[in-house]
């Protein structure tokens, strides 16, 4: 594995009671990249993400996470998931939510110094300090994704994995939104699962193309190239000089 690389996955077969959800996975993340994992409900987006956690394990092949076993990583990266179990009658602040991200990580079971300053940072940096005491449950479907996204980010990650981070936000909170990635991309490695490829592919670096098989692609502005091998209609443009394979794109 190359000290640049982040993520390696080779050769991976995953299946759900012997169906078959992704086959023959080839990936290697480097250092510093922004990826868009985009494709199909079904396609295997958000159980690509749980093998790279290391919360699903491989029928075949081999996932490498900073060189080792997903799961002896995880103090390393910060996680949102799409849909967060938290009960939002629950009388619990933003603060207290943001804090969760640095769970297992002290001693005694007690928050330190250090954990509520990287709260703070993390607040900060989503743009919600202003909201750190408020309850959790007041607040709109955009607040709540910042501050679930400060909470992967308490954790002082190297690698970022956001799982549809701007469902349920208007266009103009979305682009604020890349905006603030973009920056916290200057010192780790992003990885993010998102439904809207037209938007993604003109923010991202590269994008990771699933539906059972995977294909991996530099990203281009929208100039009329659909991805119909993905999403078998007009979803997105993506260039196809893949950089993954010399033989180009192949399903």
């Amino acid at each position: 594995m190359s000290a640049k690389s982040h993520i390696e996955i080779r050769n991976v077969f995953f299946s759900y009671d012997k169906e078959v959800i992704l086959e023959n996975v080839n990936i290697n993340i480097q250092k510093g990249d922004f990826a868009g994992i985009v494709g199909p409900n079904g396609g295997g987006k958000t159980t690509l993400l749980k093998l790279i956690l290391g919360r699903l394990k491989p029928d075949r092949g081999e996932i490498k996470v900073f060189g080792n076993d997903p799961k002896k990583s995880y103090l390393r990266i910060g996680y949102m998931p799409q849909h967060a179990y938290l009960d939002t009658l629950f009388p619990v602040s933003v603060m207290d939510v943001v804090l969760m991200g640095r769970l297992g990580r002290s001693l005694g079971g007690r928050y330190s110094k250090k954990d509520r300053q990287a709260a703070e940072t993390a607040l900060e940096e989503m743009k919600i300090t202003s909201m750190a005491e408020r309850h959790f449950s007041e607040l709109s479907g955009g607040q709540r994704q910042r501050t679930l996204i400060a909470r992967a980010l308490c954790s002082e990650p190297e690698l970022l994995l956001l799982d549809e981070p701007t469902a349920n936000v208007d266009p103009e909170v979305e682009e604020a939104f890349f905006d603030i990635l973009k920056n916290l991309n200057k010192r780790m490695t992003i990885l993010i699962v998102s439904h809207d490829i037209g938007f993604v592919s003109q923010k991202v670096k590269s994008a990771i193309c699933v539906n059972r098989c995977v294909v991996v692609h530099p990203t281009s502005e929208i100039n009329g190239m659909m991805i119909k091998d993905i999403y078998g209609g007009d979803v997105c443009m993506i260039r196809h000089d893949h950089r993954c394979s010399v033989d180009g794109h192949h399903g």
